[in-house]
């Protein structure tokens, strides 16, 4: 039998395995000897910027700062890597721990390569409006671009070489075996045939489970397709930035602030609302800052009060809060009565605000669910199906509706038993009054 062409393809074939694997296996090995400075710096863009405080310190120049500061040696690795081992082994860590009330988390796996390169691309980023040097750079506005991905794409590129070998390989192999079955059988095999030929011969033999597959697979298309539109105009840990940074863990946590005191409407209205600067000038009139960076965001509380430090001079300067929550014009939600009548606390929706210390931000549901006291929800937050699970599983009260103590639940109580005691009792085999059971899913409730 003579040689084909499918087996020259095959020795052809082994030794693009063996050339691709060495370039894969030698490009894995450089990038694993440089450490990307970019990539590594998505995991402190959270908090800390280039050449901006935000909830950490800025970055750039930080090492000649330890330096002319008189640290110890290493000592600034050890503070990436656990700050508080540094503090306690150097008297400059530990002048540099108390500038900032939020304490920097700890990487005790980074390496002091991956480290310098973290700083080395820190300190190669050009000022917010300067010309990138060489044409290259990264955005100043806090962001980090996705350099990971086009660094690694070859990578992909290669992986999808080798793939389209192995199957054309394995075709190949295939089509040889296919070839000697037919010449031990006394059969004529048609060489020539394309793949797309073979392919329509295998699906009319195999119809019934071609057909079964192809369902399967426009079924699975289907569902994929209708479960991606849930996903649409989903929120949450949307965080816009703001006019001015607010810890929450320093108001609300450290020094114990009533949520109350700032958003002093949550009980009256369907707004929680904002605090008006003359809120914040009642503590900050005599709290000016410990820091020079504390400072510098007060004193932008101090120029929207129109305050020189002595007194009111009548100019001021709006604060424009860039809104969180966001909600629908066709949805009603009312803060006052979720939070008086249903008696809803505000980290049910909100996450524990005492622990935040960034700006506010959409709660995704799973940290929602890991906040003590919360009622333990599935649906993405800020989602319709998120508000109808709530409500399914809310309890009004356990009892009679008139241990609420509360008119609107007496109303609800009289109407009841009224009406219809079978009913009444029905609502009360599981010894509790869920929003369900009293109207909540009426669509008008909260849909105009």
């Amino acid at each position: 039998m003579k040689i084909s062409n499918i087996q020259m393809f095959r020795n052809f074939s082994k030794w693009c395995f063996g050339a691709l694997t060495v370039m894969f296996s030698a490009g894995t090995f450089n990038v694993q000897a440089q450490p990307d400075g970019a990539t590594l710096f998505k995991q402190c863009a959270t908090c800390h910027q280039p050449h901006k405080d935000g909830t950490g310190p800025k970055l750039a120049g930080v090492r000649a700062k330890w330096e002319q500061g008189g640290a110890k040696e290493g000592s600034l690795y050890t503070w990436v890597k656990n700050w508080s081992t540094a503090a306690a082994s150097d008297p400059y860590a530990e002048a540099v721990s108390k500038i900032m009330p939020t304490a920097m988390n700890a990487f005790p796996s980074i390496t002091n390569e991956e480290i310098d390169a973290i700083f080395d691309y820190v300190d190669a980023q050009p000022l917010p409006g300067a010309a990138p040097v060489d044409g290259g750079g990264a955005p100043m506005d806090g962001s980090v671009e996705a350099t990971g991905e086009s660094s690694t794409g070859w990578i992909w590129i290669i992986l999808g070489v080798i793939f389209f070998t192995i199957i054309m390989a394995v075709g190949g192999v295939r089509r040889q075996l296919k070839m000697v079955a037919a010449d031990k059988d006394g059969e004529k095999y048609k060489e020539g045939a394309t793949y797309t030929e073979e392919f329509k011969i295998w699906a009319w033999k195999y119809r019934l489970y071609v057909g079964l597959g192809s369902l399967v697979i426009v079924i699975a298309l289907i569902v994929t397709l209708f479960l991606s539109l849930y996903s649409i105009d989903i929120k949450e840990n949307y965080q816009p930035s703001q006019p001015i940074d607010f810890p929450h863990s320093v108001h609300a946590g450290i020094n114990g602030i009533d949520c109350k005191y700032c958003h002093n409407s949550v009980t009256e209205s369907k707004s929680a609302g904002l605090p008006s600067v003359n809120v914040c000038m009642n503590c900050h009139k005599q709290i000016n800052g410990n820091t020079p960076e504390q400072q510098s965001k007060i004193a932008k509380i101090y120029e929207a009060a129109g305050w020189d430090g002595a007194k009111y001079t009548g100019k001021t300067k709006e604060i424009v809060w860039n809104k969180v929550h966001v909600l629908p014009d066709h949805v009603y939600f009312n803060h006052a009565q979720h939070a008086v009548v249903g008696g809803v606390d505000c980290k049910q929706c909100h996450g524990d605000m005492t622990q935040m210390k960034e700006n506010a931000k959409v709660q995704p549901v799973s940290e929602l669910n890991k906040v003590e006291g919360n009622v333990k929800l599935t649906r993405p937050t800020l989602t319709m199906g998120w508000c109808i699970e709530c409500h399914g599983e809310k309890e009004i009260t356990t009892g009679n509706i008139d241990t609420k103590g509360n008119g609107y639940y007496d109303e609800i109580h009289k109407r009841l038993l009224a009406n219809d005691k079978t009913l009444y009792g029905k609502y009360l085999e599981d010894g509790k009054v869920t929003v369900k059971e009293l109207g909540g899913w009426e669509c008008a409730k909260c849909h105009y």
